[in-house]
């Protein structure tokens, strides 16, 4: 782990929940109100619980076990662990969870991408190499006929 990927590690780990809560409360003001947050970098775990503008209940999103991983020339995020409080939104998870989303490359951003997967890589290489075996064979299910 690089110098720089530590120290962003520490200032998440010792960024005050409440800070972030009323730092998105600020930007998503008129569209939803941010209850309660966590995020564990190490476990690779977010919980977010927010109440849509004009909405009565709160909407629950827990990811667990996501990574970046890379492979020969990109970059690449899967979510192993998606679920939310709303059937819809279970729906929508389970489309995108365990398969490879190809984060674009982008020149100007190729260091702030390499920054971000050694944030978010997976803990092991088998996961890694596991991840990138999945993503074969989505990639071969998706093929047309």
């Amino acid at each position: 782990m690089s110098f720089k990927t530590g120290l962003i590690k520490m200032a998440i780990k010792l960024t005050p929940n409440m800070m972030v809560i009323w730092g998105a409360n600020i930007m998503l003001k008129g569209i939803a109100e941010l209850k309660d947050f966590s995020f564990d970098l190490d476990a690779r775990t977010a919980y977010v619980q927010t109440q849509l503008y004009g909405e009565a209940e709160m909407i629950e999103v827990s990811l667990e076990d996501f990574a970046v991983v890379k492979d020969e020339e990109s970059y690449k995020l899967i979510i192993h662990q998606a679920q939310s409080n709303r059937p819809w939104l279970n729906n929508l998870l389970s489309r995108i969870v365990g398969k490879t989303w190809k984060i674009p490359a982008i020149p100007q951003f190729a260091a702030e991408i390499e920054l971000i997967s050694e944030l978010f890589k997976a803990e092991s290489p088998e996961q890694g190499d596991k991840n990138l075996e999945q993503e074969e064979l989505i990639e071969e299910d998706s093929r047309p006929l």
